[in-house]
């Protein structure tokens, strides 16, 4: 699962989610991406099957490129506990993504190929997404 080695602080706030992308809203290092068009958390599990789903349908060719990291602690509170005694302890890690954003990128490989991997990873995200290829690719 992916999280960060360290932080600066233990726990953090919501924040909001609010506007589009700013930076990281280009196919930068593949030719094909995969492109939130909705603002949501995606966790380091939905990250990590979105990557063992792509490595598998490429069959092993190609090189798959991760845009997101989760560095983001969401805590809870246990169940049946009353309100009150503070925060609840860090549960799991997400990626804040807004629209625009780009999630992954493949290359080496095939439009078809890339094009149905990339189809097999949004299935196994909570938001809307759509496969986008680099500007300059023939």
């Amino acid at each position: 699962m992916l999280m960060p080695k360290r932080v600066k602080f233990r726990k953090a706030q919501r924040g909001r989610m609010a506007g589009k992308a700013k930076r990281g809203s280009r196919v930068a290092y593949g030719d094909f991406g995969l492109k939130a068009l909705e603002p949501h958390w995606i966790t380091s599990r939905q990250i990590e099957a979105c990557r063992v789903s792509l490595s598998r349908k490429m069959k092993r060719d190609g090189k798959v490129y991760i845009r997101i990291f989760p560095d983001k602690p969401v805590s809870k509170k246990p169940l049946e506990t009353r309100m009150g005694k503070g925060k609840g302890a860090p549960e799991f890690w997400v990626a804040v993504v807004k629209p625009g954003r780009i999630l992954f990128e493949v290359s080496g490989v095939s439009k078809e190929i890339a094009h149905d991997a990339l189809r097999g990873c949004s299935f196994k995200l909570p938001i809307k997404t759509k496969v986008v290829s680099r500007p300059d690719f023939e």
